[in-house]
């Protein structure tokens, strides 16, 4: 386990740095273009940055962001 201090302003920089990466792969996730080999990886991106952000983002923050439950897993 490791420890990390920032300030309020850099806990804010990270959270707005990782909603917009999780906004990017949700966009690119709904693109029918792209393989589906390379989706799967995008998810996993997807739930590791989306712990990212609930270690620095309030709940109701978090909640926007919720990764959405597959039928087929």
């Amino acid at each position: 386990m490791l420890g990390l201090l920032i300030s309020e302003m850099e806990q804010k920089e990270i959270e707005y740095l990782l909603k917009r990466e999780l906004e990017e792969l949700l966009m690119d996730l709904e693109d029918g273009r792209i393989d589906h080999m390379v989706k799967r990886a995008m998810r996993e991106r997807y739930r590791l940055l989306f712990q990212l952000l609930r270690r620095v983002a309030s709940e109701k923050e978090c909640l926007k962001y919720m990764p959405k439950r597959r039928e087929n897993q």
